[in-house]
């Protein structure tokens, strides 16, 4: 098992590559929205991507993120 500071030293660059992908994504929405042919009522699942990010903002967490996030999206269906 890997140690904690091991962890971060192993996938860092990763983690900071998925977040600024995901910032990306949420900045190309947020420009759609200023298109005339963007609808204006809210999507479902942006919400569930802000519940999620707003989940995993939260420090001391129990260590089953990856589980509570699977089951934030499995109703999306």
């Amino acid at each position: 098992m890997l140690t904690a500071d091991k962890v971060l030293d192993r996938y860092y660059l990763d983690i900071r590559c998925m977040l600024v992908e995901i910032a990306a994504t949420l900045d190309r929405h947020d420009r759609a929205l200023d298109d005339s042919s963007a609808t204006d009522g809210r999507d479902a699942r942006l919400d569930k991507v802000y519940d999620a990010l707003a989940m995993l903002a939260q420090t001391g967490g129990t260590p089953d993120r990856s589980e509570r996030l699977l089951n934030m999206f499995s109703d999306l269906d």
